[in-house]
């Protein structure tokens, strides 16, 4: 016969229910919705919507305070240049040093009616690289920070997506009467 196995409380699982609770109020924020008028419409992509980088630098900053963006990687891509990067961050509750990873591409201007790079990329105009490569780092910043949750655009082009909500339980816990059992 099988013993009949009780789930451990909260108390068990965390050992510091206090930053839990920090924690979980933090991720509440970060799956906020960001504020509509933040958003903007995609100017070649019908129905893409997104958070331009000025609003998600400007989170990083009032978040985070302490962040470090770091190019991994940069490279072609057939006709588009790459760019990989890592968002380092401290947590603000935990103070952790973190970080998330992000992708992005940029395809590069060619001569007008020249069709596409030719693969001798004798049709590029002038400059496409410069334009194109800050654009695929903004990007793939952009496409790391999606990971933070909602507030920085994570479910802005999401067909279903579930509204984060703090848990209860978690909230319903005296911090105080904790402290008190352990003293």
């Amino acid at each position: 016969m099988s013993e009949i196995q009780t789930l451990p409380t909260l108390q068990e699982l965390f050992s510091d229910v206090e930053i839990t609770k920090k924690v979980d109020a933090f991720q509440t924020i970060m799956n906020a919705n960001p504020p509509t008028t933040w958003v903007k419409k995609h100017p070649f992509i019908s129905n893409y919507l997104y958070l331009p980088i000025d609003k998600v630098e400007y989170l990083l900053q009032k978040i985070f305070k302490t962040f470090k963006i770091e190019v991994l990687k940069t490279g072609m891509l057939l006709n588009a240049v790459e760019v990989t990067v890592r968002v380092h961050y401290k947590h603000p509750v935990t103070g952790e040093m973190l970080f998330h990873d992000g992708v992005g591409a940029q395809e590069l201007q060619t001569k007008k009616d020249t069709g596409n790079l030719s693969l001798d990329m004798s049709n590029l105009n002038k400059g496409a690289l410069i334009m194109a490569l800050p654009m695929a780092k903004t990007t793939a910043i952009k496409d790391a920070c999606d990971h933070f949750g909602a507030v920085f655009g994570a479910n802005l082009n999401r067909k279903d997506s579930i509204n984060y909500t703090g848990d209860s339980i978690l909230q319903k816990i005296d911090i105080n009467k904790i402290k008190e059992q352990n003293s």
